[in-house]
C-alpha cells in the first residue's frame, strides 16, 4: 500500500469522524426490538382466533377442566355436526348474498361518485366530498331506530333488501374517500390525450379512469365485502325470520340455543368467520396497496 492510499484512508476517517458518520450498528435482520413489539402484537390477534378454531375440537369436558389447553385428544365431531347442519349453509349462502350485493353496489355507485368530484370541476365539487366526509362521523347505532322505521315503511323488514340498500348507503362514505384521491392522482394530460384522440369524457371513464382505479376499487370492495360479512346490529332488527339469518346473527341465535355446548359454539363460531378471514389473508397486499395508494394521492 503506498503512502498516498494511507494518506488517502486516514482523511476519509478523519472526515468521517468530524462529521459524526459511523459504522450502522443494526443487524442483518433489522432492529430486534421491532420484531418483539410486532410479534406481541400478532401474538395478542391472532390468540382468540386460534382459541376459539383449537376449542372446536375439544370436548366439552375438555374446555371445563383445562380452558387454555389444547386439544387431547383431537374430536372433529363439532365440525361434522355444523357442517351437516343446514341452517350453517343456508346462513352462508345469506351472507355471502348479501356480502356480494353490497360490495357490487358499492363500487359501482361510489366509482362514478367519485369520478364526479374528482374530475369535475364545478362549485358544489368540495362540499360534496365534505358530506361524504361526514358521513363517517354518522354510525349505524346512532340511526339504528329510525332506519328500522323506514326500511318497514318501505316493506323491506325481514327480507336481506332491507340490509344490503342501507349496507350500500354507510358503505359510500369511506369507499368514496378512498377512491376520490386516486381519480385525482391521474395526470389531466393524460385525460387532454384521450380527447384530442376523439375519445368522449364517458370513454375516458370505462378505458383510463376504471383499469388505473382498479387498486382502490379492490381495496374498497375487499373492505366492504368484509364489513358486510361481519355486520351483526343491522341484520338483528331488521331480520325475524331464521330463514333469512346472516352468519353473525346465526352465530348469536346458536350460541343462545346451545349455551350449554360450549365446544359445538366455537366450532360454529369458527367455520363462520374463516371465509372472511380467507377473504382478508389473500387480498391483504391489494389492500395495504390501495390505502398507500389514496394516501399517496
Amino acid at each position: 500500500m503506498t503512502a498516498a492510499t494511507i494518506a488517502g484512508h486516514s482523511n476519509k476517517s478523519e472526515y468521517s469522524k468530524k462529521n459524526g458518520y459511523r459504522k450502522s450498528s443494526k443487524t442483518p435482520w433489522g432492529n430486534p426490538i421491532v420484531y418483539f413489539f410486532s410479534l406481541v402484537l400478532v401474538a395478542i390477534c391472532i390468540t382468540p382466533v386460534l382459541y376459539i378454531i383449537f376449542g372446536g375440537f375439544r370436548t366439552n369436558s375438555q374446555i371445563t377442566n383445562h380452558p387454555s389447553g389444547m386439544p387431547n385428544p383431537w374430536v372433529p365431531d363439532n365440525y361434522k355436526t355444523v357442517v351437516k347442519s343446514d341452517i350453517f349453509w343456508t346462513e352462508l349462502k345469506n351472507s355471502t348474498i348479501v356480502g356480494i350485493a353490497t360490495m357490487v353496489g358499492v363500487v359501482v355507485l361510489s366509482i362514478m361518485v367519485s369520478f364526479v368530484i374528482a374530475r369535475y370541476k364545478f362549485r358544489y365539487a368540495p362540499l360534496m366530498y365534505a358530506l361524504f366526509s361526514a358521513g363517517l362521523m354518522f354510525p349505524m347505532t346512532v340511526g339504528i331506530t329510525p332506519l328500522y322505521l323506514l326500511i318497514r315503511n318501505l316493506g323491506l323488514a325481514n327480507s336481506l333488501w332491507g340490509l344490503i340498500l342501507p349496507q350500500i348507503a354507510f358503505g359510500l362514505p369511506q369507499t368514496i374517500i378512498i377512491l376520490v384521491p386516486f381519480l385525482q392522482s391521474i395526470p389531466n394530460e393524460l385525460e387532454e390525450a384521450c380527447l384530442l384522440d376523439g375519445c368522449s369524457r364517458l370513454g375516458f371513464f370505462w378505458r383510463m379512469v376504471i383499469p388505473l382505479s382498479m387498486p382502490g376499487v379492490a381495496t374498497t370492495g375487499i373492505l366492504t365485502f368484509v364489513g358486510s360479512w361481519n355486520a351483526y346490529m343491522l341484520p338483528l332488527f331488521v331480520l325475524s325470520d331464521a330463514s333469512k339469518y346472516t352468519l353473525p346473527l346465526g352465530v348469536q341465535m346458536f350460541s343462545s340455543e346451545h349455551s350449554v355446548d360450549t365446544a359445538q359454539v366455537l366450532a360454529f363460531t369458527s367455520l363462520a368467520m374463516i371465509p372472511a378471514l380467507i377473504c382478508f389473508t389473500i387480498f391483504q397486499k391489494k389492500i395495504v396497496g390501495g390505502l398507500t395508494g389514496a394516501v399517496k394521492g
